[in-house]
């Protein structure tokens, strides 16, 4: 199937790794245009930058400037047809809720939550001028699975999806669609790296890695994590004209990990 997403101009947050890679390089493939944003490129990226198809913008999202020159970068190359917000992280608390600073809720809604508006604030815009876009949102089946070892996330998370769905109603008239797309746990390293939650809940006493990331993969029905590329792919059908009266909908990808409708 023809995406139709060659020539297309898109921005992806959180590009250099995981889930953003995954996207960065599947848009590649259909022949858009990558304007890259993330703290660093990585080992993988550069690759990618070797098609001629694929802008680096190193930026630090959290911050007000960073989104304001990512979208700009792409305003040089003309203009936003696509944004993909996928910039996000989190801390296990195994400390629980009495653990969580003042500074641990704001970065946690800094980078989760206001790259995604901030990002998108500077790309409508750009959209508007070329005349409607698609915008797709990587949040989480935390954002009404809340969980207490991951409190501050499952919150931010929670905002994002209520914001996509608001900014739905007043965009899509512009020609402009939002959606969000939700992964259970991914094979990235947010879960899986020397960082990730599995190795912090390792440390905190609840036993090796691998152990606790298959009792995490046993709780979807498919006993596996979601992979990068499958992420991908159904951001790639979100943001593509194949889906052009889709708006406003959240699509989960978790392996059948949450049970109610």
């Amino acid at each position: 199937m023809d995406l139709e997403l060659s020539g297309k101009i898109a921005v992806v947050t959180g590009a250099s790794k995981g889930i953003g890679l995954a996207v960065t390089t599947a848009l590649v493939a259909e022949g858009a245009v990558v304007v890259a944003g993330a703290r660093s490129p990585g080992s993988d990226l550069p690759r990618l930058q070797d098609t001629g198809r694929v802008h680096f913008v190193p930026v630090d999202l959290s911050t007000a400037a960073g989104p304001q020159a990512l979208v700009a970068r792409a305003a040089e190359l003309g203009g936003v047809d696509v944004l993909v917000n996928n910039a996000g992280a989190v801390t296990p608390r195994t400390g629980g809720f009495l653990s969580i600073t003042d500074a641990d809720w704001e970065a946690s809604f800094a980078l989760t939550l206001m790259a995604t508006v901030r990002t998108t604030r500077a790309a409508v815009p750009e959209m508007v001028r070329r005349g409607g876009g698609s915008i797709v949102t990587v949040s989480s089946v935390n954002a009404y699975l809340p969980d207490p070892l991951v409190l501050d996330y499952s919150a931010a998370k929670a905002a994002v999806t209520n914001v996509c769905k608001a900014l739905s109603k007043e965009l899509g008239p512009l020609g402009i669609r939002v959606n969000t797309v939700s992964p259970g746990p991914v094979e990235t390293g947010l879960w899986l790296g020397e960082h990730g939650v599995a190795a912090a809940l390792a440390r905190s006493g609840a036993g090796d890695a691998a152990v606790v990331a298959a009792q995490a993969a046993s709780g979807a029905v498919t006993g596996r994590f979601t992979r990068p590329d499958e992420v991908a792919d159904l951001v790639l059908l979100l943001a593509s004209s194949r889906t052009a009266n889709v708006t406003g909908t959240d699509v989960g990808i978790d392996g059948g990990l949450v049970p109610t409708l």
